[in-house]
């Protein structure tokens, strides 16, 4: 088969896009991506030659009744176009798109070449890009169960939300943590604010350290861009042992050296961390849309799997607390590492791959 895949614009829409484009290409199907001309796609794919990439621009859709709409139909169709010139050269016998306004041009050119078109859901909520790409495909697939009730006139399978193949495996811990130039004998945060970064989080574990020095705490602190410099700093001028960096590539590596972590509530982050079952304090991001981060953390911490706290009320001190009460509870720590497994289901972009197989046989 011939699969384009429509995933972009930041990395829980992309990394899940390639996990399911590799197990394809395991496969013997041809690929190609659709991906955003966004900074972060093009750091993503600069090392992925087997896989071809088209760029599409990302664009976000304003309120229908506000100005911004006829600016965001004229992108659209700027973005429709040139999709439905590569399918007259591609040839495409299926469509999936992974989410955001990115994966709507590729979908409804699928539609009007009447091949089968396919949507994926990482988060508990929908936004609204695939609630309208929903009523152009076969299936909506489904990260999380309780998302279903949003598309209740689709065919949904839950497939859970796929992580990169290079995740797989762990590291050996001692491995991983000489990678950063940590030491075993102590216990290991991992602070990651997603591919966009986190401002409030950063802020607030820097302002932390000097509470995070009572306990033998490291950490690997994964800033974004913005941050990179201040958190070098701040580590450096506290005497504090701890990595920190814009981005890591081998992030096998980091949550194979994590013990716990301080992370935002994106699905893609939320599928890696209970792939590697690693307790974790949420925050999510406060301005993410229909406010999908709040309810994939609220998932988790039913569960039993993650604390949540708001960024608005969180504080160095209400962090600190947090994070040398769960640092400390070793069996606490096992408990929600138990409960991480049952949130991952094995396999997801293996599911993913075999529901669009199964609707072209």
């Amino acid at each position: 088969m011939r699969i384009a895949i429509a995933g972009g614009g930041t990395g829980g829409h992309l990394f899940p896009a390639l996990a399911v484009a590799e197990v394809l290409r395991s496969r013997g199907h041809e690929l190609l991506i659709f991906i955003s001309e966004k900074e972060i796609d093009a750091l993503a794919t600069k090392d992925r030659g087997e896989f071809r990439f088209e760029k599409l621009p990302g664009i976000g859709m304003p309120k229908i009744f506000s100005p911004a709409i006829f600016k965001f139909l004229k992108q659209f169709n700027a973005g429709l176009a040139p999709c439905r010139a590569i399918y007259r050269e591609f040839k495409p016998d299926a469509v999936l798109g992974m989410g955001g306004f990115t994966s709507t041009a590729p979908i409804l050119a699928g539609m009007l070449r009447k091949i089968p078109t396919f949507v994926h859901e990482s988060n508990a909520i929908p936004g609204k890009a695939n609630r309208l790409n929903a009523k152009m495909t076969k299936a909506v697939l489904l990260g999380f169960a309780d998302c279903a009730k949003y598309f209740p006139k689709s065919r949904c399978e839950v497939t859970g939300t796929p992580i990169r193949r290079s995740l797989a495996g762990r590291v050996p811990r001692e491995q991983a943590l000489a990678a950063f130039g940590l030491k075993p004998d102590r216990k290991t945060l991992l602070v990651m604010g997603g591919s966009q970064g986190a401002r409030g989080i950063n802020k607030a574990v820097l302002d932390a350290l000097p509470e995070f020095k009572k306990d033998p705490l490291q950490i690997i602190h994964l800033t974004g861009r913005e941050g990179e410099a201040e958190a070098i700093a701040a580590y450096k001028q506290a005497d504090f042992p701890a990595y920190a960096a814009a981005f890591y590539h081998k992030m096998e590596e980091a949550y194979s050296a994590a013990d716990c972590a301080i992370s935002r509530s994106g699905a893609a982050s939320l599928a890696e961390l209970s792939h590697f079952a690693i307790p974790s304090i949420l925050i999510p991001y406060p301005h993410a849309a229909e406010n999908h981060q709040a309810l994939n953390a609220e998932i988790f911490a039913r569960a039993g799997a993650a604390e949540v706290l708001v960024e608005a009320e969180t504080t160095a001190e209400i962090l600190s607390a947090k994070v040398r009460a769960l640092v400390g509870d070793t069996m606490g720590l096992q408990r929600m590492s138990e409960r991480l497994k049952t949130l991952a289901p094995a396999g997801a972009a293996e599911r993913v791959a075999d529901v669009i197989e199964k609707f072209h046989n």
